[in-house]
């Protein structure tokens, strides 16, 4: 095709999520032509992305970019891109847990890391949150296993478990557990918590805006009155943490708290950060695990504590649950996480190549 490049990818289910994987090198180092390849790819802007990739949902509309790393003791450099369906916005801020249970697979079947014969660990150092993650991959055999008996909520059937170990996770983005200094802060009346674990995040209570909680995407996408005072609390909230304005970024996202109606810890509505995530976010679930731990926090108040430690803290969101296994040392403001690992699955769909147009001349 003489006006398109075409550019190697594998379309990976990693997690709740999905989209196309790269290697960094077939991609172009400069970050504005990166940019507008990412776009093309996907097909934004546009809110039905009928022009590439995109599924049209915040859930589908994401990149992973991996590279060979040269750090010490880690396998793979793994940059995630949320690309924006309705702005001409690549947003590379935040990372997600879910597209990174495909990466190490992705790196495996690329010929990026050896595979060895029966189970493989690759470490993944995550660039968007400067953090390190071990992933456990099932390879029998000296080959990627996808099939298996594990079950996530939010997805249909099962598959071959990936283990993630997160790793150097408080502070992520801001360099502290609580970016504004304090566990509970007031904005336009509303107490907040504002945690950096894994992901940045404004946690609040669902009844605090009225809600009960357990609303679906129907009750909360809907519901611009909401979503605007949502956003008016976020946006100060992201100057507290030290963001500036965050009117265009995708952090802090945003935690909708309620008690647990199962046999769960606490029930979380997951904001990504301006319609419900179908499931939850896995960093985002560290991060409100993390908070369910300490005392004085929103999350504290409305959360179950499972004995023990480490521990299995069970999150209820729209699909199911989402467990993570926490450990952890100190207590409330002083408290750190030592390591905290999920059970995802992924994937792949499509390996080929994208076709994506030139750039019209200048």
């Amino acid at each position: 095709m003489r006006d398109h490049v075409s550019i190697p990818c594998i379309v990976m289910r990693g997690g709740t999520s999905k989209g196309p994987y790269f290697r960094a090198e077939d991609l172009p180092a400069d970050k504005a032509e990166r940019d507008r390849v990412l776009l093309k790819v996907m097909g934004s802007p546009d809110l039905r992305q009928i022009d590439g990739l995109g599924g049209a949902d915040t859930l589908t509309s994401k990149v992973a970019i991996v590279s060979k790393s040269k750090r010490e003791g880690v396998d793979v450099d793994y940059l995630f891109c949320q690309v924006d369906i309705g702005k001409p916005i690549v947003d590379t801020g935040p990372s997600c847990g879910n597209m990174l249970s495909g990466v190490a697979p992705f790196a495996l079947e690329m010929g990026i890391v050896p595979i060895k014969d029966g189970e493989t660990s690759v470490v993944i150092y995550d660039v968007n949150t400067a953090s390190k993650i071990e992933a456990v991959i099932q390879t029998p055999d000296g080959r990627v296993s996808y099939k298996g008996g594990a079950a996530i909520d939010g997805v249909p059937g099962t598959a071959a478990p990936v283990i993630l170990n997160f790793m150097d996770v408080v502070g992520s983005k801001t360099g502290k557990m609580l970016p504004t200094g304090k566990v509970v802060d007031v904005v336009q009346g509303v107490e907040i918590s504002c945690f950096d674990v894994a992901m940045p995040m404004m946690l609040m209570r669902a009844r605090d805006l009225g809600m009960t909680g357990i609303e679906g995407r129907a009750e909360i996408d809907n519901n611009k009155e909401l979503l605007a005072r949502i956003e008016s609390i976020r946006l100060e909230a992201g100057r507290m943490m030290g963001f500036g304005d965050v009117s265009n970024s995708v952090i802090p996202k945003v935690g909708l708290l309620s008690e647990p109606r199962g046999n769960g810890a606490i029930t979380s509505r997951y904001l990504t950060p301006h319609k419900l995530h179908a499931a939850h976010a896995v960093t985002g679930a560290v991060c409100v695990a993390t908070a369910c731990m300490v005392e004085g926090s929103v999350a504290y108040g409305l959360a179950r504590r499972p004995e023990g430690n480490p521990r299995t803290i069970w999150i209820e969101h729209p699909s199911g649950e989402v467990d993570v296994r926490l450990e952890t040392s100190g207590s409330g403001a002083d408290l750190q996480v030592v390591r905290a690992g999920l059970l995802r699955t992924c994937r792949p769909i499509m390996k080929g190549e994208v076709f994506v147009p030139e750039p019209e001349p200048a």
